[in-house]
């Protein structure tokens, strides 16, 4: 016996995603005053995951436009 899909229910997708938005650029902040105490190489690595976090926030932008 299959069981039924639970409905796809975006209500609050918007909410949702502003909040991933607003998480995301409080880590972005927190890791940019973290780099002081840390070598070149961890600071290049933070420098990258920083830049990916910014791609996401721009992908989380363009989701919100969409369900609008």
């Amino acid at each position: 016996m299959r069981k039924k899909p639970n409905p796809d229910d975006r209500s609050d997708n918007v909410e949702k995603l502003q909040e991933m938005i607003h998480d995301t650029l409080d880590n972005i902040n927190e890791s940019e005053d973290d780099m002081a105490s840390m070598s070149k190489e961890e600071q290049e690595k933070i420098k990258a995951k920083n830049k990916r976090r910014n791609e996401a926030i721009e992908g989380f932008r363009n989701e919100i436009q969409d369900e609008r």
